[in-house]
């Protein structure tokens, strides 16, 4: 009986050590899964902030190449690139939209695609676009399927790409707003804070480049047009007409047209109801020839006082002729009402054709404004061939 009791003695006093053991291992567990989670967790914002460092260091670049040019094109590349390689390593979709003034809205201008072969059919944007647009501020959805914000009855029976998150970004310099930076992917969470905040960084330098970009071009245009009828100069039309030539004795495009134009009596415009009258006529017209070529990607200038010249690229002169006749008879069916009375405006047309007719540029002019003297001295409003 007495060495039941040593045996039941010894038996319990070692579970009490194997307990004891038990409870040391678990509490060094523990601390040992806590020293892991703390470890993996610095080596998590080691990661982010090597990619942080990283990101920021490229800023410098992005800055370099964008400034490299002031051409609203190579800007633009510039932003969708940069912004499409450091944030989304290349994965998605990247699309930059700008403004359209005439518009009011957004039009899409450049875009970044993972897959070449996707079509990107927003080409005014979509609920998440309008949504920056009207807020202006940026936007982070981490999966659209989620979030409150937008109501997944408007998705429904639209043409969306296939995307779950995306991060967009406004570009505003000095409270004018320029357009959307945006990058989407098909997978949700993809994108964090710290992605839209360089985004944000990008957008802040983009948008000073951007109305760089638009600020030039805007002189551009204020230097190579006339500033009553908004057609080319003489001067540019003439640059543009021997571009014109070179490009087709080089083997380029095998033939064009010239017009020139001249408005029957203009004087007689200017005598009766003074100069600002005749400045009334002169934008009328040219905005009937502007309209009426428009499909046919013509170079149009206000080549003299009432003198129009219009390049028409790969029409050959018979066609020409058919279609200065059609804008002839457009022109003179026009009424006009200067000082409240009611009257019509008449045109001579002259036409030539490169290389036909001439195989450079003062040959033609000299050919075309020639017949377009014939028209005149046939008794005007006609059209006649070189």
């Amino acid at each position: 009986m007495a060495n039941f009791f040593i045996v039941f003695y010894l038996v319990k006093k070692n579970l009490s050590k194997i307990y004891k053991l038990d409870y040391q291992i678990q509490v060094i567990q523990e601390k040992c899964n806590i020293l892991s989670n703390e470890n993996s967790q610095q080596l998590k914002n080691h990661a982010a902030l090597k990619t942080k460092i990283s990101r920021y260091g490229s800023l410098k670049k992005v800055v370099e190449e964008i400034n490299q040019s002031l051409d609203l094109d190579n800007v633009a590349v510039n932003l969708t690139e940069n912004a499409f390689s450091i944030i989304a390593n290349n994965q998605g979709v990247c699309l930059l939209y700008l403004i359209d003034k005439s518009k009011q809205g957004l039009r899409l201008f450049k875009t970044g695609k993972e897959e070449e072969k996707l079509v990107v059919k927003q080409k005014e944007g979509d609920l998440f676009d309008l949504w920056v647009l009207r807020n202006n501020r940026p936007l982070l959805v981490e999966d659209i399927r989620k979030d409150f914000r937008f109501d997944p009855e408007r998705m429904k029976g639209k043409e969306l790409r296939p995307f779950v998150s995306l991060i967009s970004s406004p570009f505003v310099s000095e409270q004018r707003f320029s357009g959307i930076l945006r990058l989407d992917n098909i997978n949700p969470h993809f994108y964090s804070q710290d992605d839209l905040r360089f985004l944000m960084r990008i957008c802040d330098l983009g948008a000073v480049a951007l109305e760089n970009s638009e600020l030039f071009k805007e002189t551009q245009e204020l230097a190579i047009r006339d500033g009553l009828t908004k057609l080319f100069t003489k001067q540019y039309f003439s640059d543009r007409l021997k571009e014109e030539c070179l490009r087709g004795t080089s083997g380029g495009r095998l033939s064009f047209s010239l017009l020139i134009l001249d408005i029957d009596h203009f004087k007689n415009y200017n005598d009766q109801y003074g100069h600002a009258i005749g400045d009334i006529v002169l934008k009328k017209i040219s905005q009937k020839i502007d309209n009426y070529f428009k499909k046919y990607q013509p170079v149009i200038g206000r080549f003299g006082g009432e003198e129009f010249s219009v390049i028409l690229p790969g029409v050959d002169k018979k066609k020409a002729s058919r279609l200065a006749n059609e804008l002839r008879k457009i022109i003179e069916k026009e009424k006009i009402v200067l000082r409240r009375k009611e009257t019509n405006v008449t045109v001579s047309i002259g036409v030539a054709e490169f290389p036909m007719d001439a195989k450079e540029s003062d040959g033609l002019i000299m050919k075309s404004d020639k017949a377009m003297y014939q028209a005149k001295e046939k008794g005007r409003n006609r059209v006649c061939c070189s």
